[in-house]
């Protein structure tokens, strides 16, 4: 139905698959944009100051400026660097970041691919991207470079674990790892949402403290799959410089920094389909139309993304020891409990 919305609104199949192949491109580049502005003046808020100021009114069009500088910049590859990797690696990060939004169904009518196993691929492409990650570190032939790689091949491993169990509970509640039926689910008032049980009958309320469980280990984990405050010692300038895109310059390093927010995206957009209601009003009914839709999706999602930025600016790093421990000792235990008790729930109900 949703190609099909695409093919009615244009008329030649050809183009509307460009178009779904293009918008979300374009709607990357406006939500970077949007996010650094943001990162900037959260930043400046939270430390009582007023952050870019000159470029554009109050300061709107200084990530205009950073980008239009970063395409000016010379683009450095180290002597001793593997280049052919080295100039791999940023390119294959974003392209792992973007592949995502292939399966994000901002509203019943734009899904670029309505695969049934959209779900998985989303969890299976976003792991793609600690190649690039790893390769680009490695590459650099870079101490801090590789230090910070592979800080974050580990950190990510780790935190996936504890996020596919919470995949996998909402899956076992809606019965489908289709991500359009999974938000198709959750229509109705907001305590339909997964992250209140789903809809269902009363007997879901014993149920609601877990799905609270999942959907809190599934939004940590994903703080820190994406190298977030207080997960971003990947990055530690303090240890590290820049850990594992210390030697990029130019255009490549601006591909890592798209990257970032683009998976940024994903992980809010996933959040929000798994146990926010999707695109689904939270009001039933009220101001539920098609064209609302994907504002209600883009909305929730950019919750996400603002209060992970105003945690970076909040929240200390911490140590590669309490990082792992609170993946493999506090947060995974709890998933399995969480899990256990959601798939009961779905057996008994």
């Amino acid at each position: 139905m949703e190609q099909n919305f695409v093919n009615m609104l244009i008329g030649n199949p050809w183009i509307a698959a460009l178009v779904i192949v293009v918008l979300p491109l374009v709607f990357v580049v406006i939500y970077a944009l949007i996010a650094i502005l943001g990162e900037l003046k959260i930043a400046s808020f939270v430390q009582e100051r007023l952050g870019p100021m000159r470029t554009g009114w109050k300061g709107t069009m200084q990530p205009v400026a950073e980008v239009v500088k970063l395409l000016q910049k010379e683009d450095i590859t180290p002597d001793a660097a593997d280049k052919p990797l080295f100039n791999l690696a940023p390119f294959l990060m974003f392209a792992a970041a973007f592949a995502g939004f292939a399966v994000i169904p901002f509203s019943p009518y734009f899904l670029p691919s309505g695969i049934e196993l959209g779900l998985f691929y989303v969890f299976a492409i976003s792991s793609l991207g600690i190649v690039g990650l790893v390769m680009g570190g490695w590459a650099s032939n870079n101490k801090y470079s590789l230090l910070g790689a592979m800080r974050s091949a580990a950190q990510i491993v780790s935190y996936e674990i504890p996020a596919a169990m919470a995949i996998l509970s909402v899956a076992a509640l809606s019965g489908s790892l289709n991500l359009n039926v999974i938000s198709d689910g959750q229509s109705g008032w907001f305590w339909n949402w997964y992250i209140f049980g789903g809809p269902g009958p009363w007997a879901k309320i014993f149920v609601i403290p877990f799905t609270l469980g999942l959907g809190l280990i599934y939004l940590i984990s994903t703080l820190a799959e994406t190298n977030r405050t207080p997960f971003d010692i990947p990055e530690g300038e303090s240890e590290i410089v820049a850990g594992y895109h210390t030697e990029y310059s130019g255009m490549k390093f601006a591909m890592f920094f798209f990257a970032e927010y683009a998976n940024m995206f994903i992980v809010a957009a996933i959040l929000t389909l798994l146990f926010f209601g999707g695109w689904n009003s939270p009001f039933g009914d009220f101001l539920n139309y098609w064209w609302m839709q994907p504002v209600w999706f883009i909305l929730k999602a950019f919750f996400w993304v603002f209060l992970s930025i105003w945690l970076r600016w909040t929240l200390p790093r911490l140590r590669v020891d309490q990082l792992m421990y609170l993946s493999w000792k506090v947060l995974l235990p709890w998933a399995f409990i969480c899990f256990f008790a959601v798939g009961l729930f779905v057996m008994l109900k």
